[in-house]
């Protein structure tokens, strides 16, 4: 951190291989796949490296990227809202729900993991949020406060009611 503070590129290229597979998995669970995402995780480092004179080790430096990087994703959400009059999120033109004959699993799996997807994508934005740290990134509640800037049972509230919201629409999935 030192040395990419003082502009050694080198060092500063080894903090983004350290953490750039943390920040897609935060922007691809908060935006999906797409010219988004590599514009988010792009400029979350863009703003990382521009910070790190101010970063004063309260945090991890993944928390700290993780912050930046949900940040930017829900500003994608809210332009994406605001242009859009709705929200389809986690979809990008080129998603498709074909399997490939790859190790990606059935159409079944494929066809499971789109419609958990498309649950997930339709809660709101703080639901969306801690479903994203607590459950797809496993963090702790403190580590998901600490990110969103909120209390820990602000934390633990909004995930109740999106698991609930979840726990609603999936439930016809589980039945099959």
């Amino acid at each position: 951190m030192t040395r990419a503070a003082k502009g050694d590129e080198s060092a500063f290229r080894r903090l983004v291989e350290l953490h750039e597979s943390a920040v897609a998995s935060v922007v691809t669970g908060m935006i999906g796949y797409g010219d988004d995402a590599d514009d988010v995780g792009q400029e979350t480092f863009v703003r990382f490296l521009s910070s790190l004179s101010k970063f004063r080790g309260d945090s991890s430096v993944r928390t700290y990227l993780t912050r930046i990087a949900m940040n930017l994703s829900i500003d994608v959400l809210k332009r994406r809202k605001k242009t859009l009059g709705w929200i389809r999120l986690g979809e990008s033109k080129s998603d498709t729900n074909i399997a490939a004959p790859d190790e990606t699993g059935t159409i079944e799996q494929n066809d499971t993991r789109a419609r958990v997807r498309s649950a997930v994508d339709r809660l709101d934005v703080n639901g969306r949020s801690v479903v994203v740290l607590r459950i797809l990134e496993e963090r702790s509640t403190r580590e998901a406060a600490e990110i969103l800037g909120v209390p820990e049972g602000t934390v633990m509230s909004r995930l109740k009611r999106a698991m609930e919201k979840l726990e609603v629409e999936l439930r016809p999935l589980m039945k099959e």
